[in-house]
């Protein structure tokens, strides 16, 4: 074999080897991209799931979903308290794909609401009826001056999965 033929198979195996790093190099580039883009959609689903619940437990939602007439305020009280306790602990896990403060808003919000359903209830008569209670937490909510808890945690939830898709 003479130095030319040589020094062609040694160009043709460098080829291989650069064409065969670029397709390497550029394949662990798209799976390290593939695993951010499956990130950011598992924190976006979290911050999706994170909406719902603070939308399920918002005093107005939570009220009309569960109001029962035939219910004394006392049971009502409990059927609030079990329903956005029950909604908490079933999206706990959601908290791993979000921001300390989205979570954080998210459980002052679960802690206001049961603070407020269980400070309006001790106050009502024994005798009192669901009604009375959703009229007064009802009440409670519209008389605040500043917006109501739950649409700041809204807003707050929203603007964290916007920064995500940017």
């Amino acid at each position: 074999m003479d130095q030319s033929a040589l020094s062609l198979i040694i160009a043709v195996i460098a080829l291989f080897i650069s064409i065969a790093s670029y397709i390497v190099t550029g394949m662990k580039q798209k799976g390290e991209a593939g695993t951010s883009t499956s990130t950011n959609g598992l924190q976006l689903q979290a911050y999706e799931r994170l909406v719902m619940l603070t939308e399920r437990i918002s005093l107005p939602n939570l009220i009309s979903r569960t109001i029962d007439p035939q219910l004394s305020a006392k049971e009502m009280q409990m059927v609030l308290s079990q329903n956005i306790k029950q909604e908490f602990e079933y999206n706990a896990t959601q908290q791993i794909y979000v921001s300390k403060n989205a979570w954080n808003a998210v459980q002052n919000l679960k802690d206001q609401n049961l603070l407020t359903i269980n400070q309006i209830s001790n106050v009502l008569d024994p005798e009192a009826k669901a009604s009375d209670l959703s009229k007064h937490l009802l009440e409670v909510m519209m008389n605040q001056k500043e917006k109501a808890l739950h649409t700041l945690v809204l807003e707050a939830l929203n603007s964290e999965a916007k920064k995500l898709m940017n």
